[in-house]
């Protein structure tokens, strides 16, 4: 059963009590994420996520740590392009630790000029261990060349510039005006108390907090190829398109598709690349969604020799899937896969409490689980159809490799 309310100071909380549980997830989250910092802000997003746990103006960084670890709890957080979440589990009798915790580290964090120079060098390592990653790299070029020199184009992490520019005034005067009554959801899942509203009354309605809106810079997608020449072993090589975005409800559909296509070990590039030719470590296709814009794209990783014949066989499977119609026991086999795995995937307290969040945050209809597996039921061959013809348009190719490789022109010519 999902319960909602707002606060007094209009944050809007949604909840789902689940009886049979002993936890309780909570979750803050923020409508604010990289894509709404002008671009000498770049990376501030992320590195409010790693200061508030420095400690607050009441509890140290170990006060902190000990509090949850003295009741078995977890303490997280994460940052997306598009928002922040910072999160507890707990057992359902310490919920107001949690509350507590979070609370003061969200408005009341000590952001002290000590702490700011040596988490900056933390991100800096993360940053550095990103530029080591082929796999991240390759979807930060893409990014940039679909989205240019935009937010949505930018670095969740930011830049060695950019975050020399972040001070500790600078980082409260952003969460002043980002960390708002309108920006903020408070999601809860799990065993829930009575006194659940009391205490969140007590821990955030009290607070006083600005009413504006968010605001960010609308997105459009630009075909564009790019190639970055590094001493890696492997080529990653994307194949992306134009997507859909969250709101779009063919996204159901999309996910059949790509059961089918493009996910997991019994896809068809899978089987095909991987399992029957052997070309290939890891091959895959996913979707990305956000606000206004998404992409679909295709991700393989192998040898610069292999390069060629890869992007003529993952060609090869396009076009089988626009030329072929699936058939109806593929489809079901899919939908019985992707069923299996949301039943599962939602049993989990912190499951859920991330997919009432998320939904909560983007102002979309809190769906039962009934409801969602009526959404998949529902797909069929020509929906199948309509969304494959969408997001694998080929007027909207885009090919970014990372490796020891010079250039991608000649790729997938063949579409």
């Amino acid at each position: 059963m999902y319960i909602y309310k707002q606060l007094q100071n209009g944050i809007r909380v949604f909840a789902e009590n689940v009886p049979y549980a002993e936890s309780v997830s909570l979750g803050v989250w923020v409508g604010n994420g990289s894509r709404h910092e002008k671009l000498e802000e770049n990376g501030m997003s992320h590195f409010i996520e790693h200061m508030v746990f420095k400690g607050t103006a009441t509890k140290s960084a170990k006060e902190i740590a000990l509090m949850m670890d003295s009741v078995g709890g977890h303490l997280n957080a994460f940052t997306t392009r598009e928002c922040t979440c910072f999160y507890s589990k707990t057992l359902s009798e310490h919920t107001e630790v949690g509350m507590d915790i979070l609370s003061d580290m969200v408005f009341n964090p000590l952001l002290s000029d000590d702490d700011m120079e040596l988490e900056r060098r933390v991100v800096l390592e993360e940053i550095a261990m990103y530029e080591d990653s082929p796999e991240d790299m390759v979807y930060d070029i893409f990014s940039e060349a679909v989205w240019g020199n935009t937010p949505m184009g930018r670095t969740i992490l930011g830049t060695p510039q950019t975050l020399r520019n972040i001070t500790p005034d600078s980082m409260r005067k952003y969460m002043d005006g980002h960390y708002t009554s309108k920006s903020i959801v408070i999601a809860v899942a799990g065993k829930i108390e009575d006194s659940l509203f009391d205490g969140l009354e007590k821990y955030f309605g009290s607070r006083k907090l600005h009413d504006n809106e968010v605001k960010y810079e609308p997105a459009s997608y630009t075909p564009k190829n790019v190639c970055k020449n590094h001493d890696f072993e492997q080529v990653q090589l994307v194949a992306g398109f134009d997507g859909i975005d969250i709101y779009d409800e063919r996204v159901y559909s999309l996910l059949v598709f790509n059961n089918i296509f493009g996910s997991g070990m019994s896809s068809r590039l899978f089987q095909n690349i991987r399992e029957k030719h052997g070309l290939v470590y890891s091959i895959g296709a996913g979707h990305s969604a956000y606000l206004d814009t998404g992409t679909f794209d295709i991700l393989a990783a192998t040898t610069p020799e292999n390069v060629e014949k890869v992007a003529e066989l993952t060609e090869k499977e396009i076009r089988a899937v626009k030329n072929q119609p699936f058939t109806d026991e593929e489809i079901e086999r899919a939908k019985v896969q992707l069923k299996g795995n949301y039943i599962l995937s939602s049993e989990g307290i912190s499951s859920r409490m991330q997919a009432i969040g998320r939904a909560g945050l983007l102002d979309r209809p809190l769906r039962t689980r009934e409801e969602i597996l009526e959404k998949i039921n529902a797909v069929n061959r020509e929906s199948i159809s309509d969304i494959m013809d969408a997001v694998l348009d080929t007027k909207t190719l885009s090919i970014a490799a990372v490796g020891p490789i010079d250039s991608v022109d000649g790729l997938f010519l063949g579409l």
